[in-house]
C-alpha cells in the first residue's frame, strides 16, 4: 500500500516497480533492509500486469504478477511511492546516496478510498483510458485499471472540470483538492535502477498508418483485447467493432532499423506476436492469422517448439518486409510487402493489422546523478561495467541496474536480472557497512 514517509533513511532506494523493480525490492526487504520502490504510474506492477498472457507456456501473466504485487505492496520493509519521480541524486560516500523523489498529488486519500467506484459514475467527464492503450474511454475521476495497486481512484486533475461530483459523490470523504506536490529529500546506500523500458510509437512510420487508419493497432493495444482484465468481451477492430476474420502481424516495427535509430533486435516480438496469434487462434477459431516477418528468432527455451506449435495451429507465416499499407472504404487495409521467398512485390487484404512494435530504453536515468556519470551504451541503455562476470553493476559504485533497463529481455530473464541486481546491492551494503 502507498503511505506516508516515516523516516528520510532507507538501506535501498528501487527505482521502477515493474517486475524487475518489484523483484528486486522484495529480495532486499526479505534479507531484512528497508527498501523505498518508486513509479512514476499511480499502479505496481510495470507492463507485465496488463499482458494476457506469458510465452512459451501460456501461463496467466495477471495470475503470476498480482500475488507478487501483493506480497510487495504487504511488506513491511517495503514503502511505496506511486506517481512519484527520482531526481538529483547525489553520491556522498562509498555508502550513502542524497536523491529526491517529487509525489505528484492524486488528490485521493489512498488508505480511505474503498474503490467502490462511485466517483467514476458521478465524474462527467470522460477521456481516452491509457491503461487500455487508448481502446476505451475512462473518467477524469478513476481507478487505473481493475488488477491496480494500491487499488484506489486518482483524480486527472488535467482533465477535471472541478465540479465537485466526486467529492459529493464520495462516501468515505478521501477525495482533497487541496493536496499538493510533495518534494522529500531522503539518503539511501544503494540504488537499483528499474526503470524498464518504452514501446516505438509507430506514427514515426506513417507509411503503417498507424493514428490514421483506425484499424491499425499495436500489439499493446490487442494484448488488452485478449487479456482478462480487457475493454471489450471479445476481439473487435476498433473502426466499426466489428469482429475481425483476417488479421495480420508486421514484425521488427521500429526495431531492426537504423532508419528510425533502432538498428537492435527487441528480442520479445517475434515471441509475443506468435503467442498472440496462437490465443486469437483460440478466441477466434474462423479468424486466419498471418505473420510477417523478417527473421523468426525464437532464442530462448522452448521458443521454437512454440513456433512450430503456431505452424501447426495454422498461423500462417510470409517472410516479407511491409512497404505500405493503406486502406479500402469499408476499413479493411491492404498490404504492400516483398515476399521473400518468392521474390516479387505483392498485396494481401486483411481485416485488421497489428504492428509489433520494438523496444526503446527509457531516457533521461543518466541525467539524475550530479556528481558521478552513469554510462550508457551505445543504444542509450544503462551501461553494464561487466555483463559476464558482474552483469547488474553500472559505472557509479552502489548503483546496480535490473530487467529491460539494461537492454531488451523477456520476464525471465527480468527476473534473472533483479535476483543479480538485489544481491549485488546486498553485497554492496555488507561490504560498506
Amino acid at each position: 500500500m502507498e503511505e506516508s514517509l516515516k523516516s528520510i533513511c532507507y538501506d535501498a532506494l528501487v527505482i521502477g516497480a515493474g517486475i524487475a523493480g518489484g523483484e528486486a525490492a522484495l529480495n532486499l526487504a526479505n534479507t531484512g533492509y528497508k527498501v523505498l520502490l518508486v513509479d512514476k504510474e499511480l499502479s505496481v506492477g510495470g507492463k507485465m500486469i496488463m499482458l494476457s498472457k506469458v510465452f512459451p507456456t501460456l501461463d496467466c501473466a495477471a495470475c503470476i504478477t498480482t500475488p507478487k504485487v501483493s506480497e510487495i505492496s504487504r511488506h513491511p520493509n517495503i514503502t511505496i511511492f506511486t506517481g512519484s519521480e527520482v531526481s538529483n541524486i547525489r553520491k556522498l560516500s562509498d555508502n550513502e546516496f542524497a536523491a529526491k523523489v517529487t509525489k505528484k498529488p492524486r488528490y485521493v486519500h489512498v488508505e480511505d478510498c474503498t474503490a467502490c467506484q462511485l466517483c467514476e459514475k458521478a465524474c462527467p467527464t470522460s477521456v481516452r483510458d491509457q491503461y487500455q492503450f487508448g481502446l476505451i474511454g475512462r473518467k477524469a475521476a478513476f481507478i487505473p485499471f481493475s488488477i491496480c495497486s494500491p487499488k484506489a481512484a486518482a483524480i486527472d486533475i488535467d482533465n477535471c472540470t472541478l465540479c465537485g461530483a466526486c467529492e459529493r459523490a464520495c462516501p468515505t470523504h478521501c477525495i482533497d483538492f487541496t493536496m499538493e506536490t510533495e518534494t522529500i529529500e531522503l539518503h539511501v546506500k544503494t540504488i537499483i535502477v528499474a526503470t524498464g523500458f518504452n514501446l516505438f510509437d509507430p506514427n514515426n512510420m506513417p507509411r503503417y498508418g498507424y493514428g490514421k487508419f483506425k484499424n491499425v493497432i499495436t500489439a499493446m493495444q490487442m494484448e488488452r483485447e485478449i487479456a482478462p482484465t480487457r475493454p471489450y468481451h471479445t476481439i473487435l477492430r476498433p473502426g466499426d467493432g466489428k469482429v475481425p476474420d483476417r488479421i495480420a502481424y508486421v514484425l521488427c516495427v521500429g526495431s531492426r532499423d537504423a532508419s528510425v535509430g533502432n538498428p537492435i533486435c527487441s528480442q520479445i516480438c517475434c515471441m509475443y506476436s506468435i503467442k498472440q496469434a496462437q490465443l486469437l487462434m483460440g478466441a477466434l477459431p474462423m479468424a486466419d492469422v498471418t505473420i510477417y516477418y523478417i527473421n523468426i528468432r525464437s532464442f530462448g527455451k522452448g521458443f521454437e517448439e512454440f513456433y512450430q506449435q503456431a505452424k501447426g495451429m495454422g498461423v500462417n507465416f510470409v517472410k516479407g518486409k511491409i512497404g505500405r499499407i493503406s486502406e479500402k472504404e469499408n476499413g479493411n487495409l491492404i498490404l504492400r510487402y516483398e515476399d521473400i521467398n518468392k521474390g516479387k512485390l505483392q498485396e494481401a487484404e486483411h481485416d485488421m493489422v497489428i504492428l509489433s512494435t520494438g523496444v526503446l530504453p527509457n531516457k533521461g536515468i543518466d541525467g539524475l546523478f550530479e556528481n558521478e556519470t552513469l554510462y550508457l551504451d551505445e543504444f542509450s541503455f544503462v551501461g553494464q561495467s561487466d555483463k559476464l562476470a558482474s552483469p547488474a553493476k553500472t559505472s557509479i559504485g552502489g548503483v546496480f541496474v535490473a530487467g529491460a533497463a539494461t537492454g531488451p529481455m523477456d520476464i525471465p530473464d527480468s527476473i534473472l536480472s533483479a535476483g543479480a541486481a538485489s544481491s549485488e546491492a546486498i553485497s554492496y551494503i555488507i561490504q560498506h557497512a
